[in-house]
C-alpha cells in the first residue's frame, strides 16, 4: 500500500517539493542584478535584512561609481554609507564592504576568490553569502545558501527541526541531490515570498500542501 505523501521519508520528500516547486516557479532564479562576481558579492552583503528590489535599486547607481575593489577600499566611509544607506544598516553595511574590498586587494588580487573557505573568510561575508556567489558567479556548488525563506520553509516542510542555518544547511545537505542544491535554494526562495509566507501562508493555494506538515495547522 502507497504511502500518503506527508509521510515520505526526507529524501523522498525533497525530491518531491523540488519536482512541484519546479512546475509551480520555473522563472525562479537569483533576484539580484549583477554583471560579473564582484557586483553579486556586493548586491548579495547588502540585500541581508533587505529586500533584493530595494538592492536592485541602489546597486543600478552603485555599480556605475563602484566598479573595482579598490573603489571600495579607497572610498570614504561616510560617502560609501550615504550611498548604500536605503539598504538599511547601512553602518555595518559599508564598514563591511571596505574591509571586505581591502581584503580583496591585499590578498586575492582584486579577484573574488573562488572557494567557500576564501570568501567566508571577508569581513561580512557568510556561508550564504558565499554559496549565492559560488554558484551563480562562478558555478561552484560548494552548499545550500539558507536565507530567511530557505530556512522557514525547511522546517515548515519538515526538511530540518534546527533554526540555526548552518545546521539547516546541513540538513539538506543530506537529503538533497548536489546537483540540485542550487535549485532548492531559488525555488524556496520563490515559494516563500509568492506562496509560502512569514505570517499567512497560503496553504489552500499550495501546490506542497498534500506533503507539508505545517499545512494543518496553518490551513
Amino acid at each position: 500500500m502507497k504511502k500518503p505523501e506527508i509521510y515520505l521519508e526526507p529524501k523522498a520528500r525533497a525530491l518531491k517539493i523540488i519536482e512541484l516547486l519546479e512546475k509551480e516557479h520555473p522563472d525562479a532564479k537569483v533576484a539580484l542584478h549583477y554583471s560579473n562576481p564582484l557586483e553579486l558579492l556586493v548586491a548579495t552583503m547588502l540585500s541581508a535584512q533587505s529586500t533584493d528590489e530595494l538592492v536592485n535599486t541602489v546597486t543600478k547607481t552603485l555599480f556605475k561609481k563602484y566598479k573595482k575593489p579598490e573603489d571600495y577600499a579607497n572610498v570614504n566611509l561616510k560617502e560609501l554609507e550615504q550611498d548604500i544607506r536605503s539598504t538599511g544598516f547601512y553602518h555595518n553595511k559599508a564598514k563591511n564592504l571596505q574591509n571586505a574590498a581591502k581584503m580583496l586587494v591585499e590578498k586575492y588580487h582584486s579577484q573574488v576568490p573562488k572557494t567557500m573557505e576564501e570568501l567566508v573568510e571577508l569581513p561580512g561575508v557568510a556561508r550564504k553569502t558565499a554559496n549565492i556567489v559560488l554558484t551563480n558567479a562562478y558555478g561552484i556548488v560548494a552548499g545550500i545558501a539558507v536565507d530567511t525563506h530557505v530556512r522557514r520553509l525547511a522546517q515548515r516542510l519538515g526538511l530540518s527541526e534546527n533554526d540555526d542555518p548552518n545546521k539547516i544547511e546541513q540538513n539538506l545537505m543530506s537529503i538533497v541531490p548536489k546537483d540540485k542544491w542550487m535549485r532548492i535554494t531559488d525555488l524556496l526562495i520563490f515559494h516563500g515570498r509568492r506562496v509560502c509566507t512569514a505570517k499567512k501562508p497560503n496553504c489552500a493555494g499550495c501546490v506542497l500542501n498534500k506533503i507539508c506538515p505545517s499545512a494543518f495547522s496553518f490551513g
